[in-house]
């Protein structure tokens, strides 16, 4: 047995290759803008989670330049040892007061925020309980806990409760959903997760790498959206949505948030986000805050998009935020379509399992503040010209 064996009998890929239906790591020439190209044609981003269309902004692209050239490319370090700047403190201390936290602790990449804050939080005598639609990053982290791990069923809080009462009450118990779910755009039904989370002496933790900037009156996320903020103990955020780079963080109370600090592998052995990267999301912050017609616009084209597609016939999978997938079903259809589709001049993005059940494969769309409305009907007429096609409408 050679532990390369795996490789060659892997031929999902070279299959779909051959078949025309590739659709992965697509070569892009230009800015996450509203329009995108890709090999000199012109094409439609229903792809990107750029929500507030600030990757691009001038501001945050001004202000990645000038930390770049005050602190070089790079730190050359982990936070822990010699990788902490001033701006990375300066960061972390805005975070905490925009997310009305007692404390914010960055992290190099979003996927680092939930591997290592849940593979430190949690031990062999714990127990996670979990959305049965979890990001992989989720999964990932308790993995790598050791804690046992309890599935309920999507969104469902008696399953979520059910599963609680089985729960030894000497554990110690998480409970972690996503705030928006990344594929089908629903929302975690955070009001009854916190009855059940009080009611059986749970901590919750939220990811909001989708609502960031997008839920809320002030873009704090879905718990900020149910008013429930002061009853969720963990708040994941991302900067690579609607905060323009790349990089997270997490914010709780200083106990907890320093406990991670010092103890979480994801954050003591990587080298730090880079200051061009602290200086974009310290602008994108400044923009989110003060420009809040952005978050409005984004909401009239998502609006716009789920009245338009469901008057069309698509099954947009409960979607109540920007990311709006249509459920197609078996992969070979949806290949397929998000290929037509981009003969059509428009960027989607297919979705099969694993980052969904088997049979429910579908293409993910999703919006940003900046699309204009004779972009959005440029994609609205391919989508209905295609779904027609392969019967999918």
């Amino acid at each position: 047995m050679d532990v390369f064996d795996k490789c060659g009998e892997f031929t999902r890929v070279s299959d779909a290759r051959e078949a025309g239906h590739y659709l992965f790591y697509r070569e892009i020439g230009s800015p996450q803008d509203p329009v995108v190209t890709m090999d000199g044609q012109k094409v439609v981003m229903l792809g990107s989670n750029n929500y507030l269309g600030l990757t691009s902004h001038p501001k945050v692209k001004e202000a990645a330049i000038k930390a770049t050239q005050k602190y070089g490319t790079g730190c050359a370090g982990s936070r822990l040892l010699n990788g902490t700047l001033d701006i990375h403190v300066h960061l972390e201390e805005r975070l905490a007061d925009f997310m009305k936290r007692d404390a914010v602790v960055v992290f190099s990449t979003g996927y680092g925020v939930n591997v290592g804050v849940l593979s430190c939080l949690l031990g062999r005598h714990d127990v996670a309980v979990l959305d049965a639609m979890d990001h992989a990053s989720i999964l990932d982290g308790v993995r790598m806990s050791f804690a046992k791990q309890l599935k309920f069923r999507h969104n469902d809080a008696a399953d979520l409760e059910k599963k609680l009462s089985l729960i030894d009450p000497k554990k110690g118990k998480l409970i972690v959903v996503d705030g928006v779910f990344s594929m089908e755009g629903d929302l975690a039904p955070l009001p009854e997760i916190i009855e059940h989370k009080k009611k059986y002496g749970a901590r919750l933790f939220v990811d909001e790498a989708h609502s960031l900037g997008v839920f809320g009156e002030h873009g704090r996320g879905v718990a900020e959206h149910y008013g429930v903020e002061e009853d969720v103990d963990l708040i994941m955020g991302t900067f690579s949505k609607s905060l323009a780079t790349v990089g997270g963080f997490i914010a709780g109370s200083f106990e907890v948030v320093d406990y991670i600090k010092h103890n979480a592998r994801a954050q003591i052995f990587t080298a730090a986000i880079s200051p061009g990267s602290v200086a974009a999301v310290e602008a994108a912050l400044d923009i989110l805050e003060n420009e809040p017609e952005r978050r409005s616009r984004l909401w009239e084209n998502t609006e716009y998009m789920l009245r338009e597609l469901e008057g069309l016939g698509f099954d947009t999978c409960g979607s109540k935020s920007p990311v709006i997938s249509l459920l197609v079903g078996e992969d070979a259809a949806t290949f397929q379509m998000a290929m037509r589709l981009q003969e059509e001049g428009v960027f989607v993005n297919p979705v099969m399992i694993p980052a969904v059940p088997a049979g429910q494969s579908m293409i993910r769309t999703s919006y940003m503040a900046t699309h204009k409305r004779e972009h959005l009907d440029q994609a609205l007429g391919a989508l209905a010209k295609v779904g027609r096609e392969l019967s999918i409408i």
